[in-house]
């Protein structure tokens, strides 16, 4: 008898148990990550103004984050530009507005496109570099390595990495939004026929330099937490060359996702 009331007692909902379990573990590695970040980010600050410097390897990083990625970011600003004004002066030609293509381009390119864009080309192209190399170095045992050489990791491998990304990141930005104003320029003058006069004077008209300071800081902003996202996965970077391959996917999607939201944060904080 007790068998059959058992049998006949209700089952536990197990789909809702496993959501509500998947959402914690989400939940409590979300914050574990960003308390990560934050700590690590602490640590780079707190081992940048200690000796020994090393101007070499900061330098190398330099090259590599910044020089190494002008092409591509020249080349996606182009493109840009180009694309945007070609879209932006086909819609103002209904309302016979072709005159504020250049503004509406350089706003926009300013604002918002130049500085997330060009953090987006430095997260595929440097970030996920870093990532795989800082993994391979844990996974090696490398890292271990130096501390038993009485070499601070921290200082030696991460702090070059974060303050280059720290520093190129306005510099990448201003450079993809001088491209891609030259590609809107193209467009607009040589291909829609818009005076290059019109062009020049109404986006001088509508330009603020607080729209320039937004793409900085903004820029500077991303190039920061990129490479910190970056060096906190790969540095963590546990299960060999799978763990490796892991991490660098979590740090390309936690990076990209973190630039949208910063974008918008800051862009509130700013305007407000």
């Amino acid at each position: 008898m007790a068998t059959e009331n058992a049998d006949k007692a209700p089952k536990e909902p197990h789909f809702l148990t496993q959501a509500v379990e998947n959402f914690g573990k989400g939940t409590i590695s979300v914050v574990s990550d960003v308390g990560g970040v934050a700590y690590l980010g602490f640590q780079v600050l707190r081992w940048a103004f200690k000796r020994p410097f090393r101007p070499q390897i900061f330098f190398s990083q330099l090259d590599f984050v910044g020089v190494g990625s002008i092409f591509i970011v020249a080349l996606t600003g182009l493109f840009t530009g180009m694309v945007f004004a070609q879209q932006v002066s086909t819609a103002f030609a209904l309302f016979d507005a072709e005159s504020l293509v250049g503004p509406t381009v350089a706003l926009t390119l300013s604002r918002e496109l130049a500085p997330v864009f060009s953090a987006l080309m430095v997260t595929m192209r440097a970030g996920s570099s870093m990532c795989t190399e800082l993994g391979t170095m844990r996974v090696t045992e490398q890292v271990d390595a130096l501390e038993t050489m009485a070499v601070n990791p921290v200082q030696y491998l991460l702090v070059p990495r974060v303050l280059s990304g720290l520093i190129m990141g306005p510099v990448l930005t201003m450079l993809f939004f001088t491209s891609g104003m030259s590609g809107a320029y193209m467009i607009s003058v040589f291909v829609q026929g818009t005076s290059a006069g019109t062009f020049l004077s109404r986006t001088q008209q509508w330009m603020e330099p607080l729209d320039l300071y937004e793409g900085t800081l903004k820029g500077a902003i991303f190039g920061l937490t990129v490479t910190l996202i970056c060096c906190y996965k790969g540095y963590n970077a546990s299960g060999g060359a799978k763990g490796v391959g892991q991490a660098t996917t979590e740090a390309m999607v936690s990076s990209a996702l973190s630039i949208f939201i910063l974008d918008f944060i800051i862009g509130v904080l700013i305007r407000t």
